[in-house]
């Protein structure tokens, strides 16, 4: 106990030593103060969930000389023991890409445990890294909230929009800092565009774009039937608030995303860019929300849609519209991930860089362009790991920062639920048929019951929030 507080101790005293520096006020003593800390005074991290995307967490987080991996936890004993000689032969030959490499070197042995709640426990850790799937999320951040832990949790945020606010309520009654890992605020291509935009950088904006797209025929993730899982594969731990169902290979690890209990396309990509777009536009929440789409094509287990159109309007009289096509393959877009479609000229951009197009004059009209063609691009050394790598690790270096100066980081709780919940609305939007009409400050369908059932479910016993 007498460690932890002189980690948090240490943790204060690095926060004042930045306002200090900042502020130009006794460098030379801040200095001498950070050459005297220890070992002991790194930032204890654990980390629940490493798999493919926890594991590329764990590898960002080690790069940072302030950060000690204390803790790992995993429901797969060989992701647990960083041993890939012991992961199933049937995940390596269908899903190799999907399974982390493993075998990194950590300064110090890092506990291992195979439930969270152990994890969470131990006094000694200061903050946690969530990248479980994404049903978990909600209930292991808000437990680690309680255990007095600072979070990172993976995107999309939560699995419902009653999970969401429940998250935020959560926080806000706490003292800790929560990040979220939707990696293009960590971007320096959509920072910059999100100051400029709304300055009428391309004049008035009404209608942003972008698009997931994935031939994933004519297979998709298969056509199995239940079994027995892998002997130290927790299944039933892995299942967590939902149902209870038997083990399908196609389910886990990774597959989930193709299953509607447990993620959705929209929520795995999507989100991402309804962040970047409502970042750019300013915007906050729909007001309507009209989905069209199904399961066209695929014949597979997968029961999300592998073709799907979404509508989003706005109070503001703007609209986005995002679509998925998981059967067919080719660039929706001349350039980028999203555009935006603005009185002088259009936007498409993406974590490499952007373009603008100035707008062309068309009937009536009789102006010259308003704007200028315009290129930028972040240095190709600074992407040497991947744009997304690279978001990534700024997003991980503010949270470690955020740690210490306790203030917000770039991706906040409520931006997190914000834009998570854009998927949810599509996916009811989809699942009820209807056009249905958002009220965003109560989070609450106002055309539609049989949607307002869908913001939440029963969890299975003994989860609960």
């Amino acid at each position: 106990m007498e460690n932890l507080e002189n980690r948090r101790n240490f943790l204060k005293k690095s926060a004042i030593v930045s306002v200090g520096l900042a502020a130009g006020l006794n460098s030379l003593g801040a200095i001498q103060n950070i050459t005297k800390t220890g070992a002991n005074d790194k930032i204890r991290m654990g980390f629940i969930g490493i798999g493919n995307r926890g594991s590329q967490l764990l590898e960002l987080f080690m790069q940072n000389k302030d950060v000690e991996i204390a803790a790992l936890c995993d429901i797969y004993e060989p992701y647990l023991l960083r041993d890939r000689t012991k992961v199933d032969p049937r995940y390596l030959a269908d899903r190799d890409g999907q399974v982390p490499q493993m075998g990194g070197k950590f300064l110090t042995k890092p506990k291992i445990y195979n439930d969270y709640r152990k994890l969470l426990e131990d006094k000694s850790i200061d903050a946690v890294c969530i990248a479980s799937p994404d049903h978990w999320h909600a209930i292991q951040m808000i437990e680690a909230v309680k255990a007095g832990k600072d979070v990172y949790v993976e995107k999309p945020l939560t699995q419902t929009i009653h999970e969401g606010r429940t998250m935020v309520n959560v926080w806000k009654a706490s003292d800790r800092v929560v990040a979220v890992g939707l990696n293009r605020r960590g971007n320096e291509v959509y920072q910059k565009l999100a100051k400029e935009i709304p300055l009428g950088k391309i004049g008035q904006v009404t209608v942003a774009r972008a698009s997931h797209v994935s031939n994933m025929f004519p297979n998709g993730i298969g056509k199995l039937k239940a079994e027995q899982p892998p002997k130290d594969f927790n299944w039933d731990m892995w299942l967590g608030p939902r149902a209870d169902r038997p083990y399908q290979y196609n389910i886990a690890p990774y597959y989930f995303r193709w299953w509607g209990d447990y993620s959705s396309q929209m929520g795995n990509w999507g989100v991402h860019y309804m962040d970047a777009i409502r970042w750019m536009m300013g915007e906050v929440a729909p007001i309507a929300i009209t989905a069209q789409g199904g399961k066209y094509v695929l014949d597979h287990d997968g029961n999300i849609p592998d073709t799907m159109q979404v509508t989003f309007e706005f109070a503001s009289k703007k609209m986005i519209t995002f679509s998925i096509f998981e059967v067919s393959s080719g660039d929706i877009l001349p350039y980028g991930e999203i555009e935006l479609r603005g009185t002088k000229g259009n936007l498409y951009a993406s974590q490499d860089g952007y373009r603008i197009v100035p707008a062309k004059k068309r009937q009536f009209q009789k102006w010259d362009p308003m704007i200028k063609a315009e290129e930028f691009s972040i240095p190709s050394q600074d992407l040497k790991d991947g744009s997304n790598a690279f978001a990534t690790a700024n997003l991980i270096r503010d949270f470690l920062d955020c740690i210490k100066t306790r203030k917000v980081p770039l991706c906040s709780l409520e931006d997190g639920h914000r834009s998570t919940s854009f998927a949810h609305l599509a996916n009811i939007a989809l699942a009820t048929g209807q056009r249905l009409q958002w009220d965003p400050e109560h989070e609450k369908f106002t055309n539609s019951d049989a949607a307002n059932k869908l913001l939440h479910y029963e969890y299975r016993k003994p989860w609960k929030l």
